[in-house]
């Protein structure tokens, strides 16, 4: 019950503050600012404490000793990824690993694929389910069969580049503290303008957050499509939830709840399919929203306890990202009605454009973030600075699906007593 009432009243005080006090609109606009800002400095950081001296054309440092790393990939109806998939984890230059596909009860000839691949390939062992369990339980299965210690997770549609096992089990080897490793990932599909948005929005957005998060502390989430777990930490932490819509999300809070650490290696490269309609942005987006949702609401009950202090932080980034949400649409909706009835001085909002001063500084300052982040990542891919023309297309695009999927994602959280398996459906892997 408490997290039917501390979730949104947290929120909805947020709001009422800056409603009460005339500072809205401030709010609204000068969040953003200091996000980015937030994000620039700490991305810079990481790069100059951990990045500007890698060199990418070098084999990563050779670990002695290697241990024995598995690789999990969960499978369901993947026929038109799974050979590239299986081949590009199969060609892993560490030279202490299995492979362990998890055939999720598909539908199409997933499974007999799978079969076909391990007659030449000794290293690849498959695990079949009669129906469909969700990711959660074929990655626990995974788990339960595999031989490693370290166990990296792909999804069934990625790519892995070669040294990507090397460079996240060398983070593992060096910290017995470290439970997880995200990795980079990149986008593959990028023949609609959502899908070239995205490539930016990745490189610019996505991978600059993990290293300021990374330098403060706590990362919210792991890259599920590539994470590597230290066994004994997932076993810690009682492995993957099956009720969680996103349980990347969900194992990263329960790691860094239970005082493990979580490492970013963007050496660790992995390409990836994204959706290039509106539909499967939208399904994805509304997904990840409320998977956030529901984790946040499952570790409120204990998130004001002195040893999950740790963890203020992200609590603290949520809230103030989905007050910023809830704000923005309260704007709009009185400036809409101020336009057809006088309103209280209070409620006044007379327009819902930036003044002239902090707009200014807001769109410099976005594309500040954008080049900063964009010469970072040019190291892992090349010709990078083509896509700076579509992310200044994020703001217009995503911003409005991030509103969107975030109204409908909490309130759906929120209010569904999850109690039942998760399962999942084959996504929107762009078009081919």
């Amino acid at each position: 019950m408490i997290k039917l009432i501390l979730g949104p009243l947290l929120i909805f005080t947020l709001v009422g503050s800056a409603l009460a006090s005339g500072y809205l609109l401030q709010f609204v606009f000068l969040y953003p600012f200091f996000m980015s800002f937030i994000w620039i400095v700490g991305g810079i950081y990481f790069y100059l404490h951990w990045e500007r001296h890698g060199v990418r054309a070098k084999r990563p440092p050779l670990i002695e000793n290697p241990p024995f790393v598995s690789i999990l990939i969960p499978c369901f109806d993947e026929t038109a990824n799974l050979t590239d998939t299986i081949n590009a984890a199969l060609a892993q230059t560490y030279p202490n690993f299995e492979v362990i596909a998890i055939n999720d009860g598909s539908s199409d000839a997933t499974g007999e694929m799978l079969d076909a691949l391990t007659v030449d390939n000794p290293r690849l062992r498959v695990v079949h389910f009669v129906k469909n369990q969700g990711k959660a339980m074929a990655l626990r299965m995974g788990a339960l069969v595999a031989r490693g210690e370290f166990l990296l997770c792909i999804d069934g549609d990625a790519v892995l580049d070669p040294d990507a096992t090397t460079y996240m089990a060398r983070l593992l080897v060096n910290s017995p503290r470290v439970g997880a490793v995200t990795g980079n990932p990149r986008i593959r599909t990028r023949s609609t303008l959502i899908g070239r948005v995205q490539v930016g929005e990745f490189s610019s957005i996505i991978g600059l957050i993990k290293r300021a998060q990374r330098i403060y502390g706590t990362v919210n989430t792991v890259s599920g499509v590539i994470v590597a777990y230290r066994r004994s930490a997932l076993h810690h932490c009682g492995y993957w939830s099956l009720d969680m819509v996103t349980e990347d999300i969900d194992q990263s809070w329960m790691l860094q709840a239970d005082h493990w650490t979580i490492q970013y290696e963007p050496d660790a490269l992995c390409w990836i399919l994204m959706p290039e309609t509106l539909r499967g942005l939208w399904k994805q987006r509304l997904r990840w929203a409320q998977g956030g949702a529901e984790v946040f609401l499952k570790q409120i009950n204990q998130m004001f306890s002195w040893d999950r202090r740790r963890m203020w932080g992200l609590a603290i980034d949520y809230c103030l990202s989905l007050a910023w949400v809830w704000a923005f649409v309260l704007s709009l909706v009185l400036w809409a009605i101020g336009k057809l009835v006088a309103m209280p001085q209070g409620l006044n909002v007379p327009s819902i454009e930036p003044p002239e001063f902090w707009g200014l500084m807001l769109a410099t300052l976005c594309l500040i973030q954008f080049i900063v982040a964009l010469v970072i990542e040019s190291r892992y891919e090349r010709h990078l600075y083509r896509s700076i023309f579509w992310v200044i297309w994020y703001p217009f695009f995503f911003w409005i699906v991030m509103l969107t999927t975030s109204l409908v994602g909490f309130p759906k959280a929120l209010f569904t007593l999850r109690r039942k398996r998760a399962v999942w459906i084959s996504p929107d892997r762009g078009i081919s």
